[in-house]
């Protein structure tokens, strides 16, 4: 199976402006991405997917570039458009704010592909701070490893335990993390964006849900990884001081 990782980078993000092409320990943020994406064997190229010239101009220097319409609503319609005239098999749909991102992750989600015809990634959440933050989306999966929900709520709710402290639920239950990674056959995903918005992806604000509304499995593959991303200026410090201490 020929898979290609696709970046898609706007420059117009709401909270960091012309994020893709801040530099981040001497490299642009895409810049560090892109070779992240490379380390990984299941790749056969790295693409950036980007409406925006001045990100094209500079991320062409070191990568393939593909130019999309401006009226996308998500990242997911901006990388089917790309898959749509690429010749491949399937997609890995890699954040272009996470400079950080593990090869192995990628390869995970790029292998469960064989079996799959949508993939991502969760980890353990083992901060307090998270399991109740709606920011953090939590998932549960069955035991054949396929999605059952995703959800900004605290899921599952242990009932027995409901009276206790966040800290006493988290030790009794391994309660997972999404990571915003997906993995797509090539006809899987022109399928899903051709799908409405669905209602549970409209309540949660997950586009992940639509897939699952309309049919389409998710395979979880479960990592010991955690998403460090760039999301405002402040984060560029810390991203900064681990990048320092991998390269020690």
């Amino acid at each position: 199976m020929k898979t290609i990782g696709i970046i898609p980078a706007r420059y117009a993000s709401t909270r960091f402006p012309g994020k893709p092409l801040h530099p981040i320990a001497g490299k642009l943020l895409i810049q560090h991405v892109v070779e992240r994406c490379r380390e990984a064997s299941s790749l056969a190229d790295v693409v950036v997917a980007t409406d925006d010239e001045r990100i094209a101009k500079v991320a062409a220097e070191f990568c393939v570039v593909e130019m999309t319409r401006a009226d996308h609503p998500s990242g997911t319609d901006r990388i089917a458009e790309v898959a749509a005239r690429l010749d491949c098999d399937a997609v890995v749909n890699v954040q272009g704010d996470e400079p950080l991102i593990a090869a192995e992750v990628i390869d995970a989600v790029a292998s469960a592909l064989n079996e799959s015809e949508m993939t991502t990634a969760a980890t353990a959440v083992n901060n307090i701070l998270e399991l109740e933050d709606p920011n953090v989306v939590k998932v549960v999966v069955s035991a054949t490893g396929r999605a059952l929900y995703f959800s900004r709520r605290t899921i599952p709710f242990l009932r027995d335990l409901s009276e206790e402290s966040p800290s006493q639920q988290l030790s009794a239950f391994p309660f997972l993390k999404h990571l915003g990674i997906y993995g797509y056959r090539r006809e899987t995903l022109q399928r899903l964006v051709g799908f409405a918005p669905s209602p549970l992806e409209q309540a949660e604000r997950l586009e992940q849900l639509r897939a699952l509304e309309n049919g389409i499995a998710i395979a979880v593959c479960k990592v010991d990884y955690d998403a460090i991303g760039v999301d405002v200026p402040e984060d560029v410090q810390r991203v900064e001081a681990l990048l320092a201490k991998l390269n020690e």
